[in-house]
């Protein structure tokens, strides 16, 4: 994620550095630059409730975490996570009797990348928002190797919201004649998922507003390969037109080999 000045809290007139979770690449913890280890059986329990921004109720965490096991002993398993996260000098998580949330005072990666997501999508981005932040793509895959529901849930819902914003950006930088940036942005989505018509019809449409029809064609002659070999069917016709049009509406050919 975008490198931000570390923020900071008093308390009893010494300042405090803010703690950030790192979910991409982890979980693990940094405070004022140094690294702290998650305890094995804590780290689902953080990245769980990191990944709910409001409170979530105790049951709900346990069942979730541990759905194999009975009321009784996942309620177990989450005291005993909550007691490791104690013990390794990791005070993110604020628990009563009833729910757990994420304490205010902590920073989320996966956070800081999906707002930035946001703001591109709605188009109401800022200046720094006009290049990738560093680590954001590995978003596109988040926590790989847990196969929990969860996590599946979570990992599609920001690998959809950063394919868009990727869209997106690339469409801001071609509306302000910055075609080599757009044309980047637009095929690091390509390359994240290559059967996924909007970021071909982004890349192809950077290319034609910066005057490049023999790249947009070459652009979608592959993707129209690859998609008929893939799935047997042909791209939306209008993206066709697209790429016709400037050479006099000349684009006919047979279906692939």
């Amino acid at each position: 994620m975008a490198s931000r000045p570390m923020a900071a809290s008093t308390v009893r007139g010494n300042p405090v550095e803010t703690p950030i979770l790192h979910l991409l690449g982890g979980p693990y913890v940094t405070v004022a630059g140094k690294r702290r280890e998650v305890p094995e059986g804590s780290k689902r329990l953080l990245a769980f409730v990191a990944l709910h921004p409001m409170p979530v109720r105790r049951r709900r965490v346990a069942g979730s975490i541990w759905p194999d096991a009975d009321e009784v002993r996942a309620s177990g398993n989450l005291r005993s996570a909550l007691w490791r996260l104690r013990t390794a000098g990791i005070h993110l998580v604020s628990a009563d009797k009833s729910a757990l949330a994420l304490s205010e005072r902590v920073r989320v990666d996966v956070r800081a990348v999906s707002e930035w997501a946001s703001r591109l999508i709605r188009g109401q981005y800022e200046l720094g928002d006009l290049t990738i932040p560093p680590r954001a793509l590995e978003a596109l895959d988040l926590l790989p190797g847990w196969y929990d529901d969860w996590v599946m849930l979570e990992r599609e819902r920001l690998r959809q919201r950063v394919l868009h914003a990727l869209e997106a950006l690339s469409c801001h930088l071609t509306a302000m004649g910055r075609w080599a940036e757009a044309v980047e942005v637009a095929m690091t989505a390509v390359a994240a998922e290559p059967l996924r018509e909007s970021a071909q019809r982004t890349l192809i449409d950077a290319h034609l507003a910066e005057g490049n029809w023999v790249e947009a064609r070459r652009t979608y002659e592959t993707y129209r390969n690859l998609l008929w070999n893939e799935l047997g069917v042909e791209p939306a016709p209008d993206l066709s037109a697209k790429v016709a049009a400037p050479l006099g509406g000349g684009w006919r050919r047979s279906h692939p080999a």
